[in-house]
């Protein structure tokens, strides 16, 4: 029952002093006691009677509150008999822990209390534990060896009336019974999953999403079969699956708690036996990579392939293309390590990878199984095959994604033309939730290679996509990618620009401009990337700003008088690009 149907039952005397915003807390059970500590006898969710007894002066209330609210105790009822007036220090403590306050009527015996709060929730219990008890016998023989997690899923539906889906931590659906969960809401609450995990409190976690409640439990194989927990939080945040179930479990009897702890185990078994799939496709990958890193014959590593194409793309008849993905995972110390060094950074990143390489788009068996990854050292490398020139890869985030892939993407025309995977496309719709997974000391770089034909190429592609990973690395951001086509720009270069050089060499060129803007709203800087984006074309350009030309070429004017330089001149127009591209 709640603190709030306690409130409302006149028979009980009760007078709120504060915690109006906690009403909604669960009573589980009832105490009193006039024990300055009482802790050894709570037990967490208990409505505790106190006569005050235990009060000598102001000074004891903050301890006995504070004791209270570290057991997890709903509420606090104080009884006026003794003192009368309930004390302002006890108030006050209670409004600090944030631990709703009651005062009982002198007239009402803590017995009337204690035996309506008994009834309600023994009745409660009982008809709920008999219940959770037939359905958990039910699903333990209903496992994903029985057809999946959507089996369990569908119990959880048809007999509790609980909508639940399994979700990756990018928020990608893995299991779900009835409608499916929209790609946005997903993303939304892995985020809020692994922000949470990454704060070390214990599930399930409480989201809020579109005013809409879900309890989200952790998926981890706690049973015979379970592997050792990891040592650190962020060895695991980044690729344990999560259970978001459409309800606030705040209020749950334990034993239904308990009950979905079992469905999160037995889900965590159908994760065990999808990763034990995925060993083939690993050790095909660490093969090759293998190879290419110490400089094999092409023959050898296209021998290596024809091995690897049936695996990966089952009758398909022409030898693909193929790309290379290279990912990182890199950690910052905390408070709780000194280095992190000691964090196992490679295996995070191979499971991510799998993870952001899988096409939301594709139905049927996961698209992963189309995905080859290695990990060497910190870094995952993938081995993406591409069937043909034409046909968008598992990645490419085309279809029912690709638009909103598209609005990442500068040029979308290069998508149309190029096939295979696009570096900004393949984060665009996990960037958010990783970046809470990530929290304030991690980091996931990430650089893909262009399409290349044969063994011979796959050296070239290899390196190629680590250069572009370096490049996204000397970005800001917790997420970033880079790709192939960025290494034949300026876009190699101005990442390693000490910084020293580049905050003087932008000062030099924008300081004037935009001090002149603070103090005449006159928008040069604005002016300036237009006029430059326009090529020097005073009628697109002004067409774009709004501007009758005449106005441009007084701001334009204004810009040259200012620096000192000739926006007709190419090495002008040049030195206020890179500078407008490195601030």
């Amino acid at each position: 029952m709640r603190l709030r149907a306690l409130l409302e039952t006149d028979a009980l005397g009760l007078r709120l002093l504060g915690g109006e915003d906690e009403l909604d807390r669960t009573v589980r059970g009832v105490m009193t006691t006039d024990l300055r500590d009482p802790s050894r006898y709570l037990s967490g969710g208990e409505l505790v009677l106190t006569g005050l007894a235990w009060h000598r002066d102001a000074a004891d209330s903050e301890p006995f509150v504070r004791i209270l609210a570290g057991a997890g105790v709903a509420g606090l009822a104080a009884g006026e008999a003794e003192l009368r007036d309930i004390p302002a220090d006890l108030v006050e403590a209670c409004r600090h822990h944030r631990l709703p306050l009651f005062a009982v009527n002198e007239t009402v015996a803590f017995a009337t209390i204690t035996e309506h709060v008994v009834r309600q929730v023994s009745g409660e219990r009982a008809g709920d534990l008999a219940a959770v008890v037939d359905r958990h016998r039910r699903l333990m023989t209903s496992g994903p060896a029985g057809g999946g997690p959507e089996v369990v899923l569908d119990l959880l539906t048809s007999d509790l009336d609980l909508r639940a889906w399994v979700l990756s931590p990018t928020g990608r659906q893995i299991a779900g019974a009835g409608a499916p969960l929209p790609g946005p809401l997903g993303a939304a609450l892995a985020g809020h999953h692994l922000a949470a995990t990454r704060t070390g409190r214990r599930g399930p976690h409480r989201a809020a999403v579109a005013g809409t409640t879900y309890s989200l439990f952790p998926i981890r194989n706690t049973g015979r079969g379970a592997v050792p927990a990891a040592r650190d939080v962020r060895e695991s945040v980044l690729s344990d699956w999560l259970l978001a179930v459409e309800a606030d479990a705040s209020d749950w009897p334990a034993a239904r708690l308990d009950l979905l702890q079992g469905v999160t185990q037995l889900i965590a078994v159908e994760r065990d036996r999808r990763d034990a799939a995925r060993t083939v496709r690993r050790r095909l990958a660490q093969e090759v990579l293998e190879l290419v890193q110490a400089g094999a014959a092409p023959a050898e590593i296209a021998a290596r392939l024809r091995v690897a194409a049936p695996v990966l793309l089952p009758g398909l008849g022409a030898a693909p293309q193929w790309q290379v993905v290279v990912a990182r995972v890199d950690w910052g110390a905390t408070d709780r390590t000194a280095v992190a060094g000691d964090i196992a950074s490679g295996p995070v990143a191979q499971a991510l990878l799998e993870e952001i390489l899988v096409d939301p788009a594709v139905s049927g068996p996961d698209s992963a199984d189309r995905i080859a990854v290695a990990h060497t050292g910190e870094e995952a490398i993938a081995l993406v095959p591409l069937p043909t020139a034409t046909t968008a890869s598992p990645g490419s985030r085309e279809g029912a994604s690709g638009e909103a892939a598209r609005a990442d993407v500068e040029d979308a025309d290069a998508l149309d033309e190029e096939p295979g995977l696009h570096a900004d496309a393949l984060l665009a719709s996990v960037r958010e939730p990783l970046s809470a997974g990530l929290a304030d000391d991690g980091r996931l770089t990430l650089g893909v290679s262009a399409a290349v034909h044969s063994a011979e190429g796959l050296r070239g592609a290899l390196e190629e996509a680590r250069h572009a990973r370096r490049v996204a690395a000397a970005r800001p951001g917790r997420v970033c990618a880079a790709g192939h086509h960025e290494l034949a720009s300026h876009v190699l270069l101005l990442p390693f620009v000490p910084d020293d050089v580049r905050r003087a060499f932008t000062a030099r060129l924008l300081d004037p401009l935009r001090d002149y803007d603070r103090r005449h709203r006159a928008e040069l800087i604005e002016t300036l990337e237009a006029f430059l984006d326009c090529d020097g074309s005073w009628t697109r350009c002004a067409a774009r700003l709004h501007l009758h030309v005449n106005t441009l070429r007084y701001r334009v004017g204004r810009i040259e008088q200012l620096t000192g330089r000739d926006l007709s001149r190419l090495e002008d127009k040049l030195d206020f690009f890179l500078a407008l591209r490195m601030s």
